[in-house]
C-alpha cells in the first residue's frame, strides 16, 4: 500500500511539472492585461489580434510548412536507412554507414548548424546554388537530423519482424519491391508514424539549426519568438502557444483514437476467426461420422 501511495504521488507530481505550466501558459493567453505577468481580468483580445500580426503568423505558416516537408523526407529516408541497416547484413563499409546514420544523434546542434552553412556557401560559390537561404536550406538541415531518428525507430521495428512472412511472399511470385510496399511497410506502419510526429515536432522545435541556415523572409517560428523573448514575452506569443497546444492535442487525439479503433477491430477479426475455427472443427467429426456405413 505504501509502495503504490508512494508511486501514485510521483506519478502526480511528474505530471503537474510536466503539464502545469502549460496550463500556466493557455490563462495568461487570455489575460486582458498587456503585462504577461499582472493579471488583469479574462479577454480574448490577443486571440484576435494574432490575425492583424501578419509576421508572426507568416512564420507560424512558415514553420508548419517545413515540419510537413521535413516529416515526409525524414520518414522516407529514414527507412531506407534502416532497411539497409537491419537486412542487408554484409556490405563493405557498413560500420561506418550506420556511424553516419546516427551520428547527427550525438552531434552538438551548433557544430551541425555550422558545417551546413559552410556546405551551403561552398556549394554557392562552386555550381551557384542555392543563391539565398531560405525555406529549401532549412528544409535540408531538419531532415539531416530528423532522419537518424526516424532510422533508430523504424530499425527498432524491422528487427522485430518475422522474416519468414516476407520469405513466403518471395517464394510465390512476389518481386522484392512488392514484398517491401505490400507487406514490410503495412507491418511497420505504426513506426512510420511515430517517426513522422516524431520529426514533425522535433522540425517545430528547431531554433540552432534554423538560426544558422536560414536567410531574409525565412524566420521560423521559434526564431520569431525567441527575438520576442528578449524584448519581453508578448501575450500574443501565449496566445500563438495555446492554439500550436490545441492543434497538437487535437491530433495526438485522433491518432489515438483512430488506432484504438483500428486495434479493437484487428482483436474482433482475429475473436471471430478462432471462433469459426473452433465451430468447424467441432462440425467436422459430425460430417465424418455421418458419412460412414455405420452412422448410416
Amino acid at each position: 500500500m505504501k509502495r503504490f501511495r508512494f508511486s501514485s504521488l510521483m506519478l502526480v507530481l511528474g505530471l503537474l511539472f510536466i503539464y502545469l505550466p502549460m496550463l500556466i501558459l493557455v490563462i495568461y493567453s487570455f489575460n486582458a492585461s498587456k503585462l504577461v505577468t499582472v493579471w488583469g481580468g479574462w479577454s480574448i483580445k490577443w486571440y484576435v489580434g494574432l490575425l492583424d500580426n501578419t509576421q508572426l503568423m507568416g512564420s507560424v505558416v512558415r514553420s508548419l510548412e517545413i515540419a510537413c516537408y521535413t516529416a515526409v523526407a525524414a520518414v522516407a529516408l529514414g527507412t531506407l536507412a534502416a532497411f539497409v541497416l537491419t537486412r542487408i547484413t554484409r556490405f563493405k563499409g557498413r560500420t561506418l554507414f550506420g556511424g553516419l546514420v546516427t551520428a547527427p544523434l550525438v552531434m552538438p546542434e551548433v557544430i551541425t548548424g555550422l558545417s551546413l552553412l559552410l556546405l551551403f556557401v561552398a556549394m554557392a560559390q562552386m555550381i551557384g546554388w542555392p543563391q539565398e537561404r531560405g525555406i529549401v536550406t532549412i528544409w535540408i538541415a531538419h531532415t539531416t537530423f530528423c532522419a537518424a531518428y526516424v532510422a533508430v525507430v523504424v530499425s527498432a521495428r524491422l528487427r522485430e519482424l518475422d522474416l519468414s512472412i516476407e520469405e513466403a511472399a518471395m517464394d510465390l511470385g512476389a518481386r522484392p519491391w512488392k514484398v517491401f510496399f505490400l507487406i514490410t511497410i503495412p507491418m511497420i506502419a505504426p513506426s512510420l508514424a511515430a517517426g513522422g510526429m516524431m520529426s514533425f515536432a522535433l522540425s517545430l522545435d528547431d531554433l540552432v539549426l534554423a538560426s544558422f541556415v536560414s536567410g531574409p523572409g525565412s524566420t521560423t517560428l521559434p526564431m520569431e519568438v525567441f527575438s520576442a523573448v528578449r524584448l519581453g514575452v508578448k501575450p500574443e506569443i501565449n496566445a500563438v502557444a495555446s492554439l500550436i497546444l490545441l492543434a497538437v492535442s487535437l491530433v495526438t487525439f485522433m491518432v489515438w483514437f483512430f488506432s484504438r479503433r483500428a486495434e479493437e477491430s484487428r482483436r474482433k477479426a482475429i475473436q471471430q476467426a478462432i471462433e469459426e475455427g473452433a465451430a468447424d472443427s467441432w462440425k467436422q467429426p459430425d460430417v465424418r461420422r455421418a458419412q460412414t456405413p455405420e452412422a448410416a
